[in-house]
């Protein structure tokens, strides 16, 4: 488990719109939004069945494949002909399907980790969660609390199978944001550099491979040590990148020039928040660098993916997706002001953060 980023599904398309076109009628629009889900499960299905790794060497009958997914063939039949009509598969004859370019992404090891991320964001135990939407809005409290007794990090910590999901979803999850952060931001300044509560430390290796002078320490809860290592050795950076572990509730370490906080603190609400900044502050000099990235809101009506995701922080992780005003504020609570603010080409940005 990690106690970095959570959930920022927006990220392959730049400042996502949230309001559907112009022109179509109010009531359609609205059933558009809510017949949404119908897909969400349908592709999930997919995934829980392992439908394109079964289809990846060609077409497979449609009696296979259920035996393969040990499923009720009609039944199958009918979600895959759903997916033939999304893209996902085809119907290269009758009852017999194969996978498409856009369902190979779907397979367990193919680029960008779509499975793992399908399973946990569209998966059983999220939808529980979201079935206590009301209840978080009625109570501030979240709807993991309710469904399962526990907070995020409390649920995974006892699920492995789940937790390990998870993590690969994180890596899939942000993997457009790597890219475009380096665009944003300049990191040629800094010598070294520490990423807090950075998970596998996908995006970390991204700015060590593009800045080969740079050194860094991933800094993160110990159970996450081998697969951050693993992932490090596997971008060729392991020998730049060491791996510490702690709590940054507790202590993060000092001696770096920039302290990179990933989607960490949308984690949380304010109070914890704040305390993961005066963790910073303790461990940051002068002159030295505080980056935040994550969704900088709008304060007017501006549509903005973070503005829906802010509900996933409610309901699922407990945190909160904040305004520029509202980073303002919980900053200088642990005593520093923002410097600037990049945008990136998605939807998050680089909040470039200094101690006074």
């Amino acid at each position: 488990m990690t106690a970095s980023a959570v959930f920022d599904l927006g990220i392959n398309v730049p400042n996502a719109q949230t309001r559907p076109a112009a022109g179509i009628p109010p009531h359609i629009q609205l059933i558009q939004m809510g017949v949404a889900l119908w897909q969400a499960r349908a592709v999930y299905a997919a995934a829980e069945l392992g439908i394109a790794d079964i289809l990846t060497h060609g077409p497979h009958p449609l009696e296979e494949i259920a035996r393969k997914t040990r499923t009720h063939a009609p039944s199958l039949g009918r979600l895959l002909r759903a997916l033939a009509s999304c893209g996902i598969v085809e119907e290269t004859s009758p009852t017999q399907f194969a996978t498409t370019t856009l369902g190979d992404a779907l397979c367990d090891d193919a680029p960008g980790a779509a499975r793992a991320t399908i399973l946990t964001i569209a998966g059983s135990w999220q939808w529980k969660a979201w079935d206590h939407l009301l209840h978080a809005l009625q109570t501030g409290e979240t709807g993991m609390q309710a469904a399962f007794g526990k907070d995020l990090f409390g649920f995974l910590s006892s699920e492995p199978h789940h937790s390990a999901r998870f993590n690969d979803a994180m890596v899939g999850m942000h993997g457009a944001v790597a890219s475009a952060v380096i665009a944003a931001y300049d990191f040629s300044r800094f010598r070294s550099v520490i990423d807090v509560g950075g998970g596998k430390g996908a995006l970390l290796a991204s700015i060590l491979k593009a800045h080969p002078q740079m050194r860094a320490v991933l800094f993160d809860l110990p159970e996450v040590e081998k697969a951050a290592r693993d992932y490090m050795i596997a971008s060729g950076v392991e020998t730049r990148c060491t791996f510490y572990g702690g709590d940054f509730f507790e202590h993060i370490p000092p001696g770096h020039d920039a302290y990179l906080l990933a989607h960490v603190l949308h984690d949380w609400k304010d109070d914890r928040a704040v305390a993961i900044l005066h963790q910073c502050r303790h461990a940051i000099r002068t002159g030295d660098r505080l980056l935040i990235v994550e969704a900088v809101l709008p304060d007017d009506n501006t549509p903005h993916h973070g503005k829906l995701m802010d509900l996933l922080m409610l309901t699922v992780t407990g945190g909160v997706e904040r305004s520029k005003r509202e980073f303002e504020q919980i900053l200088a609570l642990a005593s520093f002001a923002i410097a600037d603010v990049h945008p990136t080409m998605t939807h998050q940005s680089v909040i470039e953060a200094i101690p006074v």
